[in-house]
């Protein structure tokens, strides 16, 4: 029997690359540079299993063509809103993700963006890097304290478990959160924990408010011109869920007129587009979506994309089928 074609839509780890290699024909886009919708449309025409990133975007009109051979979306990462879930199921396309492996760090990112958001950190090296700053002062680049602050995170998932874990019992902050399902109280206080029964609830008690729910649709601009409106004054957004959560524009508008004090940001409405608006302003913390980015992370996440589709081939249950 022919081993199943399959595309790999951007560079993996070496490992986790070589692990696929053994059990597939695979093809590996060896430029690493983001594929077209034109090219992933042929894609979905000449191979058993795509294998795509966040950096993919698939719309309903990718999986229009008239011949669609794909029979499995691996997809590396946890979120998938890049891609049209219904439309996808409706060409009898499995699509799986890959959760757990990386709460831990993406986790760690949160905590770093809170902390150099609230202690002016980027602010400070940029201004060294400039050779502009002059000297200690009592008042040089005041921030803002963390310990014994609240956060407030929205969504208590794996991801928000294990910031409130660190923000909790790492820094003594008081934390609340918003779920849409309710949490057990006895497993809320794990963390040192507890539910609200709104968003807007949580907003108006944080200091620091973290998000860590799904993006897509129902999640589209959640924090918006209101929502930023009802946040405590003075308050920190930290945002290492997905871009889409977040009106940026209002943000921006936010973070101008005072309403807010700062962002930490690691996603974008439109990766790898920033807004010079956001871009310009000191009181933001910017990264390149790096929540999941380390050597071991990184590798996880391709290994369980391996046990997916080689389970998927094999006529197995699959370990993270989300469609």
């Amino acid at each position: 029997m022919p081993r199943p074609r399959i595309l790999v839509t951007r560079r993996w780890p070496v490992a986790a690359e070589a692990a696929l290699a053994e059990r597939f024909d695979v093809d590996f886009n060896r430029d690493d540079v983001p594929l077209t919708l034109e090219q992933l449309g042929r894609a979905l025409g000449e191979y058993d299993a795509v294998l795509p990133t966040v950096s993919d975007k698939l719309p309903s009109s990718v999986f229009e063509g008239a011949s669609v051979r794909t029979k499995i979306l691996g997809n590396f990462g946890v979120g998938f809103n890049h891609i049209d879930i219904a439309a996808a199921k409706a060409r009898g396309i499995v699509v799986t993700n890959t959760p757990g492996v990386l709460t831990d760090c993406t986790a760690d990112i949160a905590m770093l963006l809170l902390l150099s958001v609230a202690r002016r950190g980027g602010e400070g090296e940029r201004q060294l890097r400039a050779g502009e700053w002059t000297g200690w002062s009592p008042t040089h680049m005041v921030g803002s304290k963390v310990a014994g602050k609240t956060v407030g995170i929205i969504g208590f998932g794996r991801i928000g478990r294990a910031f409130a874990q660190r923000c909790h019992f790492g820094f003594g902050m008081d934390v609340v959160f918003y779920n849409r399902s309710p949490i057990d109280p006895h497993e809320a206080q794990r963390y040192g924990a507890e539910q609200l029964p709104s968003v807007e609830e949580v907003l108006a008690v944080s200091d620091f408010v973290s998000l860590h729910c799904p993006g897509g649709a129902e999640n589209r601009h959640l924090m918006n011109a209101t929502r930023f409106a009802a946040m405590k004054p003075g308050a920190f957004l930290i945002n290492t869920a997905r871009g889409d959560v977040v009106d940026e524009a209002a943000l921006i508008d936010a973070l101008e007129g005072g309403t807010i004090r700062g962002a930490g940001l690691d996603v974008y409405e439109a990766e790898p587009q920033v807004p010079e608006g956001l871009k310009r302003l000191e009181n933001v913390v910017l990264l390149p979506h790096l929540g999941s980015a380390t050597e071991e992370t990184r590798t996880a996440m391709g290994m369980k994309v391996v046990e997916n589709v080689t389970a998927f081939f094999d006529g197995r249950e699959l370990p993270n089928r989300v469609a």
